[in-house]
């Protein structure tokens, strides 16, 4: 009678690793090593060891044969028991997958991508989060990346989200996945920027209606208004791709060209830090929640600014506000940065060192931020402002003495300006700031 060989015999260390139940997962019953002959099969099939340039060898590379599939279904079924998931965590499969997804031709494995253009939000919303992922994997980010551009149609799925979305999930998640491309890659910003910015002369303006032409900052801006209230994290991540807008020319000119965009923009983050964040009722501390967000929205604010000093939306009167909200921010940024002087606190351990110095480092930056837009704010200011500065309290003795100290030595001419100009109003205010400040003293 026929039959299969039998295996060779186990030795005795697998014997008894196999009768203890050592080739289970966990509690379960999910073998380890038909788990890693899974894995390994699929690594084989997209790299294949011997690689023929024939047609009909590169056709069948792009279908998984029908065992391949059926046995990634089973790990999926089986991902679903937490001892398989841990172990699967364990040895890096995750990273498997992702490899496998950037690196296979199989149309299967690709179409990720595609799914972007669903309408479905709960699809959209887990479509994101594993693409999110492939994007946070080092060795195949820049594929990803590659790929997102070969596909232009993901721009208008992708701004129709976060144009019209009502979803907050979704907007938070699509959110990252733009702040994340963003920050990879400045070329794919740049033609993202672009896209929509000029409309086609010869397109008639019944076609220009069926399909606009989607802009990302107006985009970025709807997104930011939906999730403000909702998820302060989310509205963090929409700042934080307006900041990185702004390090290039042309995001500046996205935002600034078209009045209505500009002042949209400038009407949202005024209001959101002149009456929402670190407002003067709110404890100092709370600014360790609010570093980040903050140092995004003073950033894109001082880049409008300096673009924009003309726009009817850049009033003088809205000065003295925001110089308020700086003040403030800089006060707290001192509060935080107080080390604690009780023994008993600073005696945390090393544990706590990487946290503090994480906390330092971004409001050192919130700081640098906050300074330099404060010192461009106060090289236009005129005699009547600082004269109503004075009188509704934005530019006390004791703001001006904050003000000073961080703008101090850095921005010296720009504190020497300042004190010309309050010379007029209120002499003896500026002679006390200058015996405070020597090295504010005007030279003559």
């Amino acid at each position: 009678m026929d039959r299969n060989p039998s295996p060779p015999p186990p030795s005795r260390d697998q014997a008894e690793e196999e009768a203890a139940g050592g080739d289970c997962i966990g509690s379960t019953v999910y073998s380890k090593h038909w788990l890693f002959g899974v894995l390994s099969g699929l690594i084989q099939t997209v790299n294949p060891e011997s690689t023929k340039s024939n047609s009909d060898d590169e056709e069948q590379q792009m279908e998984l044969d029908e065992e391949m599939e059926n046995e990634i279904c089973r790990v999926w079924d089986m991902s679903m028991d937490e001892d398989v998931a841990l172990f699967l965590q364990e040895f890096k499969a995750p990273d498997i997958f992702m490899g496998v997804l950037a690196k296979s031709r199989c149309p299967r494995l690709r179409v990720l991508l595609h799914c972007l253009y669903d309408s479905d939000p709960p699809t959209l919303l887990e479509t994101s989060r594993l693409l999110l992922t492939c994007l946070s994997q080092t060795e195949v980010a820049s594929v990803w990346v590659e790929r997102i551009r070969e596909h232009p149609a993901i721009y208008d799925s992708i701004c129709f989200i976060m144009s019209s979305s009502t979803n907050v999930d979704l907007l938070v998640k699509v959110g990252e996945v733009v702040d994340k491309l963003f920050d990879l890659d400045e070329k794919l910003m740049l033609e993202w920027i672009r896209n929509g910015a000029v409309q086609p002369l010869d397109q008639p303006q019944e076609e220009s209606e069926e399909q606009p032409a989607f802009r990302i900052v107006p985009c970025v801006l709807e997104a930011a208004k939906q999730v403000r209230s909702e998820n302060p994290e989310g509205l963090d991540v929409y700042m934080h791709i307006l900041q990185l807008l702004t390090t290039v020319d042309d995001g500046i000119q996205a935002i600034v060209q078209c009045p209505d965009t500009g002042k949209d923009t400038w009407n949202l983050l005024f209001d959101l830090v002149c009456h929402e964040f670190c407002q003067s009722d709110d404890p100092p501390i709370i600014l360790q929640e609010q570093k980040t967000v903050l140092a995004s929205i003073f950033s894109v604010l001082s880049a409008i600014y300096a673009s924009q000093a003309e726009q009817e939306y850049l009033k003088i009167e809205k000065d003295l506000p925001l110089i308020d909200s700086l003040i403030r921010v800089l006060q707290n940024t001192e509060h935080c940065q107080k080390k604690p002087e009780d023994s008993a606190e600073s005696r945390t351990g090393e544990t706590k060192k990487s946290d503090l110095t994480q906390d330092d480092f971004h409001l050192k930056i919130l700081k640098d931020i906050s300074c330099e837009f404060l010192s461009i704010i106060f090289q236009v200011l005129t005699k009547e402002t600082v004269a109503q500065g004075l009188k509704e309290g934005q530019l006390s003795k004791q703001k001006c003495s904050c003000a000073f100290q961080n703008l101090l030595p850095f921005y010296s001419p720009v504190v020497e300006d300042f004190l010309r100009v309050l010379r007029e109003v209120d002499e003896t205010l500026a002679d006390d700031l200058e015996e405070a400040f020597p090295s504010s003293k005007v030279h003559t």
